[in-house]
């Protein structure tokens, strides 16, 4: 499914770095971040994830997901 979504990113190149952002709409954004629509908005509203308006649409930046997956916390296995 990750797959799918990132053959279909629309890249767009960030004037500061030179660097393409892998960007999606905002229903697949959610869907490759496995997350609801509430927890998006509360992700860019605390900029976990980058969010960018191009004309009536939200696009997600698909790297700032996976930032932000890879800034969760790991579960450590209880000793048995």
């Amino acid at each position: 499914m990750a797959e799918t979504i990132e053959a279909h990113a629309e890249s767009t190149v960030d004037c500061d770095s030179n660097k393409r952002r892998r960007l999606v709409e905002f229903k697949d954004g959610c869907r490759y971040g496995k997350f609801g629509r509430t927890k998006a908005y509360e992700l860019i509203a605390h900029d976990r994830i980058r969010a960018y308006k191009m004309g009536g649409k939200t696009m997600i930046d698909l790297d700032s997901v996976d930032e932000y997956h890879a800034s969760l916390p790991r579960i450590e296995a209880r000793a048995s």
